[in-house]
């Protein structure tokens, strides 16, 4: 990764450009208030509207942004945007999909575009794991479009893995506990990969871990090097409150 420090970064808008095919993908960062937004132009776009990416990736503090060029940080994401029309099952197993909630088509148009953006702005993971559950699973499927339509090479050399230690925390098959998942990421050194570990778990244990309520989608920066601690917060600028974890 190679981006200027946050410093020289201030109050300027910067296009970040990769090779994609035929066209030029490029992301944008600027500051906004006490954070910053991540935009891009999608290749493609201009003649298929449907690869248009209208989100934007919001992060805080701004000062973060140095810390998202390393390698030995981690990316501790919640699934995105379900259906809370309808509830998980009791005792339901973690990849009953129709007897769980699961998530919603807009959901996977989001989370398609944070894959995107992702990618457009230089965070692409260096690995990637993900709890059983069908809206987990979800999740993963769509970013995963989004990054490889952002560039096709964008997974390239990638490990994804399914870890059953991320699974909804005291659910049927879930984790008992929190801390197989911070030894986890207390061992997390940058890997082999290059960018950032991503993880996709659920609301109860990334709060038990964190002591942080996150939004569907939302992604908090953790310094496995400073014990885990949070460092900043990622979400698009559509992220709002769910009805299941919030007033």
């Amino acid at each position: 990764m190679n981006w200027t420090s946050a410093t020289a970064l201030a109050g300027l808008l910067l296009p970040l450009t990769t090779p994609a095919t035929s066209q030029t993908l490029a992301g944008y960062v600027t500051q906004a208030g006490p954070g910053g937004t991540m935009t891009m132009t999608m290749p493609g776009s201009a003649s298929n509207p449907d690869r248009a990416v209208t989100e934007e990736l919001t992060f805080e503090p701004w000062d973060v942004l140095g810390a998202l060029a390393r390698d030995d940080v981690v990316l501790l994401m919640r699934h995105g945007p379900t259906d809370w029309s309808k509830r998980d099952m009791v005792d339901v197993a973690p990849t009953d999909c129709e007897n769980q909630r699961i998530m919603t088509e807009l959901g996977k148009r989001q989370m398609y575009e944070l894959g995107a953006l992702m990618v457009a702005n230089d965070l692409r993971p260096g690995r990637i794991v993900v709890s059983e559950w069908c809206r987990n699973q979800q999740t993963l499927d769509a970013m995963q479009s989004g990054m490889v339509d952002a560039d096709p090479a964008a997974l390239d050399g990638v490990e994804i893995d399914t870890m059953g230690d991320l699974n909804l925390l005291l659910s049927l098959q879930g984790a008992p506990d929190v801390a197989a998942m911070r030894d986890f990421i207390s061992d997390w050194n940058g890997g082999e990969g290059d960018g950032p570990l991503l993880i996709i778990s659920h609301f109860t244990n990334i709060q038990e871990l964190t002591e942080r309520t996150v939004y569907e989608g939302e992604l908090l920066l953790l310094d496995p090097n400073q014990g885990n601690q949070v460092l900043g917060e990622l979400k698009l600028g559509s992220a709002g409150p769910d009805v299941g974890h919030f007033e």
